[in-house]
């Protein structure tokens, strides 16, 4: 964001702090300069408050950070096309580009939704939210899918979107190192911490919760690698 050479008027001037303008303004710093560089002081001298107003509506560095990646991902399954998503091909190939979208117009933060802890201990980034997850099991089930398919799907997609886009983000001049400092200067108190996971409106995930806890890293790496090897070998004999 380009900066004039009159000081910077705050974003508070004339309206109140809320959540919405806390968190937007992180993303926009997170943008500028990446995650290693943001801090509740930089946020407050940006919206021209005391560092401790911030903790009326966040709630330190996890929180802040999350609402960062909830931002993000809002709208990836929000609005679905009914003709792209007539068929689960053209279902995969829109969620996929929306969430490439994300790595090419914030580089700098997709790092934080590919290696933020996900909503779910038994789910994975960068399709990290219950919600999302839901969608993408319904949609692939009502394709046909089984409940093993559709689990399979979810993870070698995931994988294939971190691996690329990661890279591709690196690429853009994101640091893909986890966040180090401490965001909670002033040993505020953290009434709501990292809260609990509602699952209520998530039923797929609730059923499939036993198949999306299986530890099948191994297996998945050499299926990819598998695959991997057979495209290079086919391009090789044409």
């Amino acid at each position: 964001m380009a900066r004039s050479g009159k000081a910077a008027t705050p974003k508070t001037a004339g309206k109140g702090l809320s959540r919405e303008l806390i968190v937007t303004t992180a993303l926009e710093q997170i943008d500028r300069s990446g995650a290693q560089g943001l801090s509740m002081r930089s946020l407050a001298r940006e919206l021209g408050v005391e560092a401790m107003s911030l903790y009326r509506h966040v709630h330190g560095r996890e929180d802040l950070l999350e609402g960062v990646v909830g931002l993000l991902m809002a709208d990836l399954t929000a609005d679905l096309d009914d003709e792209l998503t007539e068929h689960w091909q053209g279902f995969l190939q829109l969620v996929a580009h929306r969430v490439r979208q994300i790595a090419v117009d914030h580089p700098r933060a997709f790092p934080l939704v590919a290696t933020r802890h996900p909503a779910a201990p038994w789910l994975r980034p960068p399709l990290r939210s219950v919600d999302v997850v839901n969608t993408f099991l319904t949609e692939l089930l009502r394709h046909g899918f089984t409940d093993t398919q559709a689990v399979d799907a979810y993870r070698s997609f995931s994988s294939f979107l971190l691996g690329h886009l990661l890279l591709e983000a690196a690429v853009r001049g994101a640091e893909t190192a986890p966040v180090e400092e401490p965001l909670d200067e002033g040993d505020a108190d953290l009434p709501e911490r990292d809260g609990q996971t509602d699952l209520s409106d998530a039923p797929e995930v609730v059923r499939l919760r036993p198949l999306l806890s299986e530890d099948r890293a191994a297996d998945e790496f050499e299926v990819s690698l598998e695959a991997l090897l057979d495209r290079l070998n086919h391009e090789l004999t044409q």
